[in-house]
């Protein structure tokens, strides 16, 4: 690994100056399973529900009809991974921007992945590019998986893949 790292690019990502744990991850919800391109169409679609407005409120959120949301373009599943997300903004589950600059990784991604809907990559992606923090490595990640299964260094002539020791 020491060898890839040497190798690569300095990680330049700076934080967000004003982070919004709630619009990061109803985005993140939005986007899930879905191309950039429809995601994007839809995700417009939800935020056009709320005219003059440059974030999303968790209050209208819950108080808005699942069927409006519906029609916006979200699935069920979706609109009830919003109207929890909503719920646990509220109720101080999901921390505001400012505490959650002041909490571990692993105290964000417990409290953030009770959440419906957000698991632990979705978590990393937010302490990654939105606090930038650059020591996260999202294990669970596919990419990440492979890329490291393809890294010539990490093969010996014995050894097994990831895949092939499951």
């Amino acid at each position: 690994m020491a060898e890839l790292i040497a190798r690569s690019r300095r990680y330049n990502i700076t934080p967000a100056i004003s982070v919004r744990p709630f619009d990061a991850l109803a985005e993140s919800i939005a986007y899930q399973q879905l191309t950039g391109k429809a995601a994007a169409t839809i995700f417009a679609r939800v935020r056009a529900l709320y005219p003059k407005r440059k974030w999303l409120d968790p209050k209208q959120l819950l108080a808005t009809p699942d069927e409006t949301l519906r029609a916006a373009g979200l699935s069920r599943a979706k609109t009830a991974a919003l109207k929890d997300l909503a719920a646990k903004t509220i109720d101080g589950t999901v921390p505001s921007g400012r505490a959650l600059v002041r909490m571990t990784d692993d105290e964000i991604i417990t409290r953030l992945t009770t959440v419906r809907g957000i698991g632990r990559w979705t978590v990393e992606m937010l302490l990654l590019f939105d606090l930038g923090r650059p020591d996260v490595w999202p294990v669970d990640d596919y990419g990440v998986r492979k890329g490291f299964e393809n890294f010539p260094s990490t093969k010996t002539p014995h050894s097994k893949t990831a895949h092939e020791v499951r």
